[in-house]
């Protein structure tokens, strides 16, 4: 019973609405990255039968053609679903104090607002997809991008 080990696991999914619009920058190398953050509700029950709610503001970063897509269409408000994993960061502020924050690294994000194409406004059926997926934005970060955007996972060589 000893010999067990516990599975490694890191795996997040949240639905939300952005509070602000998307940022988008690049690295040095020019590798596309967005970050945002949703506010994700619960509502409950409280103990004199009353319904309350509690907001849960998430931080979110998307790479290469996730952070395009994320640019180009969403902007604050937007019902988004985010499927990722969990990933921490140190980085020392202007004041020189050391910061940690813990975000979701999205490997897809599933735009839940609908969208009229150009086509279908004239008539035609056109659906846009609304679900973008990651493309394995490790393989393009020089070591020099990692150690900047302060991701702790080595760059796959691959």
């Amino acid at each position: 019973m000893a010999d067990l080990k516990m599975p490694e696991l890191n795996s997040v999914i949240i639905a939300g609405n952005l509070t602000k619009d998307p940022i988008f920058r690049q690295t040095t190398n020019g590798t596309p990255v967005v970050n945002f953050s949703i506010a994700s509700n619960r509502r409950y029950r409280d103990s004199k039968d009353e319904w309350q709610e509690d907001v849960c503001y998430v931080g979110i970063v998307a790479w290469n053609k996730l952070a395009e897509s994320c640019r180009d269409k969403l902007k604050k408000g937007n019902a988004v679903l985010v499927e990722g994993e969990l990933q921490s960061r140190t980085f020392k502020t202007e004041k020189g104090d050391t910061k940690t924050i813990v975000e979701i690294k999205a490997r897809r994000i599933q735009f839940l607002n609908k969208r009229m194409s150009a086509a279908s406004q004239q008539g035609e059926q056109h659906e846009e997809p609304s679900t973008f997926e990651d493309d394995s934005f490790e393989k393009h970060l020089s070591p020099e991008d990692t150690a900047l955007l302060g991701d702790t996972s080595e760059p796959d060589k691959s």
